[in-house]
């Protein structure tokens, strides 16, 4: 995948996350996933991942395929998220994976009685 295509996703997605009230001034974590053709390669990527604001995990898919996603507790901005892109591509597609986006859970207040 190209850069300029996760720039465009991860655009189209901030401004999303900003109609929706989503709280820009707190960190929160944000998963970052990864798909790899073995567990060995998913693995091998992960142990590059831990730390206090880390966490990785691996998981087989349905297809046979494995998954990593990698949680950073950090602000969701476009420069941090599309350097953290940057750094994870550049870590995984020598080892025979490919990106597959992002995602943060955005909290929703309770409603008041």
């Amino acid at each position: 995948m190209s850069t300029a295509f996760h720039d465009d996703v991860s655009t189209n997605l901030l401004r999303r996350m900003k109609e929706g009230g989503f709280d820009f001034a707190r960190v929160h974590p944000i998963e970052f996933y990864a798909i790899f053709p073995d567990e060995d390669r998913a693995r091998m990527a992960a142990r590059n991942f831990r730390g206090e604001s880390l966490n990785a995990q691996v998981s087989v898919r349905a297809d046979g395929a494995w998954h990593l996603q990698v949680s950073k507790v950090m602000y969701a901005t476009h420069a941090g998220i599309g350097d953290f892109e940057h750094d994870l591509e550049a870590l995984v597609v020598p080892l025979g994976g490919v990106l597959d986006g992002w995602g943060v859970t955005q909290e929703i207040p309770a409603k008041q009685p």
